[in-house]
């Protein structure tokens, strides 16, 4: 049976850490609030034309991935050999059935690529050529990597490449540039390296969804790989409690499963949506050095976004009502 339309809920986030208001000037905030309410937009209306909790995601994360503003597909930072490297996860919560690509160079859109690998294929996640040789077969983009680079995102891995080892949350570079008068400041942290994207969603029919992608770490070792493309830890989905999409130091949520310990929380310990994010994002994520937050959503419409840094790039939008867009605490 057709669950109530007010249910039909999306939530975004493009990246957090040390986001500050003095780090910005007001056209650099109206843009990222701009971009943010377009896409809510976008997948909003698919869930008001009931569309699926899946198609919503994916339609936000591929725009999200097109905006230089954040750190995946165009604007995706560079690794230590000036390389891109992207890596996406999708999953779906009414079947639990996720793709996922990791260190591909060529792929326009990962979250699409992802998407191709749940749909086409016997396995989960899937890395590298062979990767891009599969999604390239089901009809995804190839672009050459020329494609990924900004000025911008450049500028922030020149700087990061001269100070050796300094892997920064993507955010938290912006405010370190600030302090430098001779610094331009770049759309996204210069030079803190873990911004990430990601949607969650819930439709119509009270199915629930998540999708995540990154560009990764700034001036991060060839091959790394974090806890976007990784279900459970960067992305997770289940009907039954909640859909997940994180940012943050991807090897905290790694070794804590974040994503999946919030569904958990709900499952076992009868918790709350807000008391199990809660508790992850801002007692157990500190524990391991982890910065950063998360969006989820339950199948009831409920949504939550917290997030341990100064500021997360976030919004969400109930069916019907107008989006809500914010930067700061």
């Amino acid at each position: 049976m057709t669950k109530p339309a007010n249910i039909a809920t999306i939530a975004i986030h493009g990246g957090a850490g040390t986001i500050l208001r003095s780090a910005m000037n007001t056209t650099q905030e109206q843009a990222y609030h701009d971009a943010l309410n377009e896409i809510l937009s976008a997948g909003q209306k698919i869930l008001a034309d009931g569309g699926s909790a899946l198609d919503a995601v994916a339609c936000a994360v591929s725009m999200l991935e097109d905006c230089p503003l954040f750190n995946a597909g165009k604007g995706a930072v560079y690794t230590h050999a000036g390389t891109h490297e992207l890596d996406a996860a999708i999953m779906d919560g009414a079947t639990l059935d996720a793709g996922a690509i990791a260190m591909v160079e060529h792929v326009r859109n990962p979250i699409l690529a992802a998407r191709a690998v749940m749909e086409n294929s016997e396995h989960i996640l899937l890395a590298g050529a062979g990767a891009e040789a599969f999604v390239a077969q089901h009809g995804v983009e190839l672009v050459e990597p020329e494609y990924f680079h900004t000025e911008a995102r450049h500028a922030q891995w020149l700087r990061a490449r001269d100070k050796e080892g300094m892997l920064l949350l993507d955010h938290d570079a912006t405010s370190q540039a600030a302090s430098d008068e001779t610094t331009e400041i770049a759309p996204i942290d210069p030079d803190d390296k873990f911004g990430t994207v990601g949607a969650v969603a819930v439709d119509m029919h009270g199915n629930l969804a998540a999708a995540t992608s990154t560009g990764g770490i700034t001036n991060k070792r060839v091959g790394r790989v974090g806890d976007s493309p990784l279900i459970g830890a960067g992305c997770y989905a289940n009907n039954r409690t909640v859909a997940v999409s994180a940012t943050g130091t991807g090897e905290a949520f790694m070794r804590t499963v974040a994503a999946y310990d919030i569904s958990a929380r709900m499952e076992y310990a009868g918790q709350s949506l807000e008391e199990a994010a809660e508790q992850v994002v801002m007692d157990l994520l500190p524990r391991y050095k982890g910065r950063g937050g998360l969006i989820a959503v339950d199948a009831q419409g409920n949504v939550v976004l917290p997030f341990n840094t100064e500021g997360m790039y976030r919004g969400f939008a109930k069916v019907g009502e107008t989006p809500v867009t914010a930067i700061y605490k």
